[in-house]
């Protein structure tokens, strides 16, 4: 073989080596620069229960952290007022009415008298399995209500798109409600040493009742009424425990390239009446108090938990993401909401939408980097079960229907013949009734909404029903 030739073979085999490890470098390099997201989803924690909302005596220092370093957004709004639909629009950034989950899983009859299923789909378009499939590492952590555990054949969450979950509220065995900082952590860790992007949702219980107490918690609020300490302090747990996961970002090196947000699924609960405090025994988190002890605010917001009214739907919003979300700032103008969630993760994962799938959201990255969007340019619709006439004893519950379509929000009871109308861009305490003064504002929207519960299902799959609830459809047909 001729010297030239031995060069050729050389310098082609050192080319062929060489490009061997280009090829792999910039694959490691994209993995790792594919942005991480934690989503840490509260339970009736109201938009003023932060100390950073001007709380008179609840703490936050880590969730305030937050707020310091990323910024605040003071109108997002999620999809129902309760739990479960609530979360279903985090899932399916659609609204929950599409699959007629317009309440919270409960147990089977109560799922059949209220005309929905006992679980949501997992055959339908899902935010984790979306980034499941695109290379992230899923998990889920914390309160799942995406059925109930009272129906023990419903799918557990790992059907969903989850490469690990622990949970509650769920079928199966009930992951204790405390070890969501614990078993995010170490989730983090494994994501990090398989150099994978992950997706985690954190959902912790507090401050739902049962209030668990736990005395060191306690013991900084002691100089509070009983029902006061109680609230406090189950907030004070849930925030030390956010306090570790981030804690836990900053030691790995993560805490750049990890978009953090923390919100609540509703506002906050509140007892009707003078309602005693007692225990309780709750078959999914344990034994603890009820919701007398349940003293959430909602920053002058009309409404609490099950309300369409601000209170009941406008909860907090705080987005960190190191040089891509400003730090220390607030946003008191853009309209966002939970059905947003799943384009605005898959735009920011880059992760395509199938094309057979309508959001009912938008992506928001652009408002999250800093633009603000004060009018919606795609309308939002709720659906519950509001209480007509009016309760004296819950006045703000009587809401069936609401829509916002640009600066403008709508609620109107269950059959369309009395709405209110409101400015909400700039009425976030929906003070001002205008369908006097805009009734063409009035008609239009109500049209709207009438062609909008024309394209909802009118019940639920079979597939989607229990055993229980199968057996229940056959006796009734035989009576």
């Amino acid at each position: 073989m001729k010297l030239h030739q031995i060069l050729v073979i050389m310098l082609f085999g050192f080319g062929v080596l060489n490009g061997c490890k280009e090829t792999e470098k910039p694959k490691q390099e994209a993995e790792t620069a594919k942005t991480n997201i934690l989503f840490i989803f509260a339970d009736d924690w109201g938009w003023g229960d932060l100390s950073a909302h001007g709380h008179p005596y609840i703490k936050t220092p880590n969730i305030d952290r937050l707020v310091a370093e990323g910024t605040d957004f003071q109108r997002f709004t999620v999809a129902s007022g309760v739990c479960s639909p609530s979360r279903v629009a985090v899932m399916t950034g659609q609204f929950p009415a599409r699959y007629n989950i317009d309440g919270h899983f409960a147990w089977v009859p109560d799922n059949a008298r209220r005309n929905m299923p006992d679980w949501l789909s997992y055959e339908t378009t899902l935010l984790p399995r979306l980034l499941q499939e695109n290379g992230y590492a899923t998990a889920h952590f914390g309160k799942w209500h995406l059925s109930n555990n009272m129906v023990v054949d419903s799918p557990t969450p790992d059907k969903y798109g989850y490469d690990t979950y622990g949970a509650f509220n769920c079928s199966g065995e009930q992951m204790p409600y405390y070890e969501d900082a614990d078993r995010t952590v170490a989730f983090i860790e494994k994501a990090q040493e398989e150099n994978k992007p992950f997706f985690i949702n954190m959902w912790v219980h507090e401050p739902h009742t049962p209030h668990h107490v736990v005395p060191k918690y306690q013991w900084p609020f002691r100089d509070l009424e009983e029902k006061d300490n109680i609230y406090a302090s189950v907030i004070a747990h849930a925030d030390e425990r956010i306090g570790r996961v981030l804690d836990a970002l900053d030691r790995m090196g993560l805490t750049e390239n990890t978009l953090v947000i923390f919100s609540s699924d509703n506002g906050p609960a509140r007892a009707v009446g003078d309602l005693q405090l007692k225990t309780y025994l709750d078959t999914a988190t344990g034994v603890g108090y009820n919701t007398a002890a349940s003293k959430g605010i909602t920053g002058g917001r009309k409404g609490y938990k099950a309300a369409l009214f601000e209170g009941g739907i406008g909860v907090p919003f705080i987005a960190r993401w190191p040089g891509k979300i400003k730090a220390g700032a607030i946003d008191t103008v853009s309209l966002m909401s939970a059905v947003d969630l799943l384009p605005t993760f898959c735009e920011i994962a880059g992760v395509s939408l199938p094309q057979s799938y309508e959001p009912d959201g938008i992506s928001q990255v652009a408002t999250l980097k800093g633009k603000p969007y004060p009018s919606r340019t795609k309308p939002l619709f709720w659906k519950m079960g509001g209480q007509w006439p009016i309760n004296e004893r819950k006045p703000d519950h009587w809401v069936s229907y609401a829509m916002v379509d640009q600066n403008w929000k709508l609620v109107a009871n269950h059959d369309l013949s009395y709405v209110e109308l409101y400015d909400i861009a700039k009425d976030v305490y929906e003070k001002n009734d205008l369908k006097e003064e805009m009734p063409d504002q009035v008609s239009l929207m109500v049209e709207q909404i009438r062609n909008w519960k024309s394209t909802l299902p009118k019940e639920p799959s079979e597939k989607l029903f229990s055993k229980e609830r199968l057996a229940l459809n056959t006796t009734s047909n035989k009576k």
